[in-house]
């Protein structure tokens, strides 16, 4: 790699690659991360507001090695920190999320949303300048009329690659509340932004008008029960998506029923088994993330302890369902104190549906293997990364005697944290986000 920013370095981990900074600074707390359609660029956002491309390194006869390297491709700086002086409200830079559109031409489209405002960036490659224009000089200077005496016809002269990025559409002024999670629609013409009370529904060549298509404020505010917490679209019926809430329930709607979509056509949700009920009950239920399957069929959401699968003909329980920290369940009281409770962890399939992914404390993230049911440990840390080595499955030992490999539930540093993960659509590639370190691990090389 090769970005470099204040106190930066790039190092190479084995069959992994990483961007790290030796020093967190709060605006370099990577925010969001996501592939493209392809695979072929990764796009990151950062709590400052920038959004960084990463390309991946072309096939070399002479270092087929390095096919799996991701390059720093563009840099730029996509929000910037805004005040409302209606409300009195500051307005963060920070990028919640990033969603790549299909690329249509050589040039790519990537939606970027900080809590307010959707931008839509064109991100494009320059190798050529145009130069012999009649009424200006080389340097950009307008020439007097009266000494030109004949025409010339510009040219194109090649020049060293550049790449921009250029902010084509700006879609806002319709949230009041905080933007959450946006999601393209497969006909590539609309996609939605969702905050805690509202989802709307955009076009993508239109900034001055969306619908509303739910929403779920009360009258009288004091009424309130639940929020949204993520939506997204389905990937091949452009006229179904679905929305996750604080209540642990999930909604799916078609927008063929009706133009305000706040009667769901299907409902999903797990009955509470009472003999566990507690106070955190309520919290630990509220789904952080959902995400539809490649082949549309299934669901899967993440709440704070488990990832679960539904599927979209069974409203009535989940499918399957993974336990992702269960050894945390005894410390819920130190983790509501310290307000790590309310972190809110992404979940994301393979290219194939048959493996998922998630993250978890101590820079732990956590896959499941669907077919198999077997599942992993996995640690992300300049630490125990060596060039080459190959990332040694973790555990977790939870009172009595603690083996040589394992580490201690007490032990675990709760301010590590992987919120944020991605796959490559088609290959056994994964990009995870630990504070300002971003790991990009892959199958190993021979």
């Amino acid at each position: 790699m090769s970005l470099r920013r204040r106190g930066e370095a790039v190092l190479r981990v084995g069959d992994s690659y990483l961007l790290c900074e030796t020093v967190a600074f709060q605006a370099d707390i990577i925010s969001t991360v996501e592939f493209n359609s392809s695979g072929e660029l990764l796009a990151t956002g950062d709590k400052g507001g920038r959004v960084v491309v990463f390309q991946r390194e072309q096939e070399s006869k002479s270092q087929p090695q390095r096919r799996g390297e991701y390059n720093v491709y563009s840099t730029f700086q996509s929000h910037e920190p805004e005040f409302d002086y209606l409300k009195s409200l500051e307005i963060e830079e920070k990028i919640n999320k990033i969603k790549w559109l299909p690329q249509q031409n050589a040039a790519y489209f990537l939606l970027s949303t900080n809590d307010k405002t959707v931008k839509l960036w064109k991100i494009s490659e320059r190798d050529k300048r145009p130069e012999g224009y009649n009424l200006k000089d080389e340097d950009g200077r307008i020439r007097d009329p009266s000494t030109i005496t004949s025409l010339r016809v510009p040219v194109l002269q090649p020049m060293d690659l550049m790449v921009e990025a250029t902010a084509r559409r700006v879609f806002s002024n319709a949230h009041t509340y905080h933007i959450n999670s946006i999601s393209v629609n497969s006909d590539l013409q609309t996609y939605i932004s969702t905050d805690d009370l509202r989802v709307n529904l955009w076009n993508l060549e239109i900034t001055d008008r969306s619908f509303n298509i739910v929403d779920i404020k009360p009258a009288n505010m004091e009424e309130l029960t639940e929020v949204i917490t993520s939506a997204e679209f389905h990937p091949q019926q452009c006229h179904t998506f679905a929305y996750s809430s604080s209540k642990g329930s999930i909604r799916l709607c078609d927008m063929r029923q009706a133009a305000l979509c706040d009667k769901h056509c299907k409902y999903f949700e797990e009955p509470e088994d009472p003999s566990t009920r507690s106070f955190f009950s309520e919290i630990i239920s509220s789904i952080s993330d959902v995400k539809f399957s490649h082949n549309g069929r299934y669901l899967m959401t993440r709440d704070y302890l488990t990832v679960k699968v539904w599927d979209l003909q069974m409203e009535s329980k989940p499918l399957e369902t993974y336990q992702v920290h269960d050894y945390l369940r005894g410390k819920l009281c130190s983790l509501y104190e310290n307000d790590c409770i309310f972190d809110k962890f992404e979940c994301v399939w393979n290219g194939s549906d048959s493996v998922i992914m998630t993250g978890s404390y101590n820079n732990f993230f956590r896959m499941f293997d669907r077919n198999t049911k077997r599942d992993v440990t996995l640690e992300a840390s300049r630490e125990n990364s060596k060039p080459r080595a190959i990332l040694k499955p973790r555990k977790v030992c939870v009172g009595g005697k603690r083996r040589k490999d394992e580490i201690s539930v007490d032990s675990l540093d709760f301010s590590k944290k992987i919120l944020h993960t991605t796959w490559h659509p088609h290959e056994n590639i994964i990009a995870v986000a630990a504070t300002n370190n971003l790991y990009i691990f892959q199958d190993k090389v021979n």
